[in-house]
């Protein structure tokens, strides 16, 4: 079970882009714990969102913890525009590195958080040995590249698997789930092991008068 308390980060990628700061204040005045960034490069997936300019313009709409998840290779050389941006935790793909435990002293080493991030078919092999180094993994429950995809069943077994290795290490590591999260997968991460939640369209569907009734029903 979760060491710590469930988080939600909705992820920006589903609120409307015409009015990004507005949306962000909805949703922090809605309950929102974290503010999830996905940093697209159509390279290492496809599709092309938001660079760092996006980042440092939109944090002072929200004093909550921006998790940016950087989905871009090579990825080293973003990173410290990221954090000066205003970025509190910078999540990266192994396979964008290519050397894991480099990356996560630079993001540390800027003084801000480090995430690692599995795709649906990326190993916890992949990051086993650094591990211990993180502050959070983020296991994806589908291929990144685009909001509001299904939910792949077979990455339970993995958020589970993850919870097991970081329980034994005795650290609060956060383990984050990113990829058809709505109100019924919400449940079953949650029972997996998973203690932050990043959901885009399950958050922003409905308009900013349903950001606070839709983080509750993520939260229940």
């Amino acid at each position: 079970m979760p060491q710590q308390p469930v988080r939600i980060a909705p992820s920006i990628l589903s609120a409307d882009f015409a009015a990004l700061g507005r949306e962000i204040e909805a949703v922090t005045a809605a309950g929102a714990d974290w503010i999830h960034v996905d940093v697209m490069d159509n390279h290492f997936v496809p599709n092309l969102t938001i660079g760092p300019m996006v980042v440092k313009a939109l944090r002072r709409h929200s004093k909550q913890p921006f998790d940016v998840h950087l989905m871009v290779s090579p990825v080293d050389p973003l990173v410290p525009a990221f954090a000066e941006a205003g970025a509190d935790v910078i999540s990266f793909h192994p396979e964008a590195g290519p050397h894991v435990h480099r990356t996560i002293q630079l993001i540390k080493g800027l003084g801000k958080k480090a995430g690692a991030v599995l795709n649906p078919a990326t190993p916890l092999a992949s990051i086993e040995h650094a591990l211990g180094d993180l502050d959070l993994v983020l296991v994806m429950s589908v291929n990144p590249g685009y909001g509001g995809q299904a939910f792949i069943e077979s990455q339970l077994a993995k958020i589970a698997a993850l919870r097991r290795a970081i329980d034994s290490l005795g650290k609060p590591i956060d383990l984050e789930v990113d990829g058809g999260v709505n109100a019924e997968t919400a449940k079953r991460c949650i029972k997996a092991g998973a203690d932050v939640l990043v959901a885009g369209t399950a958050v922003f569907g409905g308009g900013p008068d349903k950001y606070a009734a839709n983080i509750k029903a993520l939260r229940a």
